[in-house]
């Protein structure tokens, strides 16, 4: 069960994941949004405020069936894919999702990353996929970003950013800042001419070894 004094701490992280999603260039303006597990449903950054606004009360508590708690901000307008993903996803403590610049420009030419590189594998298999484009904060969006990312950690949703999570928000960012930079090389890379793509086999075997990594 949450208690109190680990949810106010989990709000304050959130807070600071935002903040420092906002100075990494990866959350222009208003955009964006972060959320985490908790007993019983999930918390949310709020819907159109600025991160280096927000205090712990801002962070609103939605339950697994989407209601809110009386008396709080409005939550986020991207919380149906938030629910979902928490529901696909057992995995999954912490979404981040954000329009960071090269990702979002790979998002709207509908370009996934393929295996170009192997740190693709960091998001989980050997390319990023592109979610199907629906309008944003509709249980359609939020269907075809679970399917985006079965067997993934992250996507790019079409026309509109990336999504990354995590077991931490730690994690959910840090993926989420490997997503813009391997949106940035593969951008490059196209650029110059065709980027060579790893094989099944070469990612495979780069899936194994990061299975040990860091442990």
């Amino acid at each position: 069960m949450t208690d109190p004094e680990s949810e106010l701490f989990l709000r304050q992280q959130i807070i600071d994941t935002a903040q420092a999603l906002a100075e990494r260039g990866l959350s222009p303006g208003l955009s964006g949004n972060l959320s985490a597990r908790v007993d019983g449903g999930m918390l949310i950054t709020p819907s159109a405020m600025a991160y280096d606004e927000l205090l712990p009360d801002d962070i609103v508590f939605v339950a697994h069936n989407g209601g809110v708690r009386p008396g709080q901000r409005k939550p986020s307008n991207e919380t149906p894919f938030h629910l979902a993903i928490f529901a696909a996803f057992p995995d999954a403590h912490a979404v981040l999702h954000c329009h960071s610049p090269r990702a979002t420009a790979l998002a709207c030419l509908r370009k996934p990353i393929p295996a170009f590189h192997y740190m693709v594998s960091v998001a989980g298999g050997e390319d990023i996929r592109v979610a199907d484009y629906f309008t944003p904060a509709t249980r359609q969006l939020a269907e075809a970003t679970v399917k985006a990312l079965e067997d993934r950690k992250a996507c790019l949703l079409a026309n509109h950013g990336q999504v990354a999570f995590g077991k931490s928000l730690e994690d959910a960012l840090a993926l989420a800042c490997e997503v813009e930079n391997l949106a940035s090389m593969y951008l490059d890379g196209l650029a110059a001419g065709e980027p060579q793509i790893l094989s099944a086999t070469e990612m495979a075997d780069v899936q194994e070894l990061f299975k040990t990594y860091r442990r």
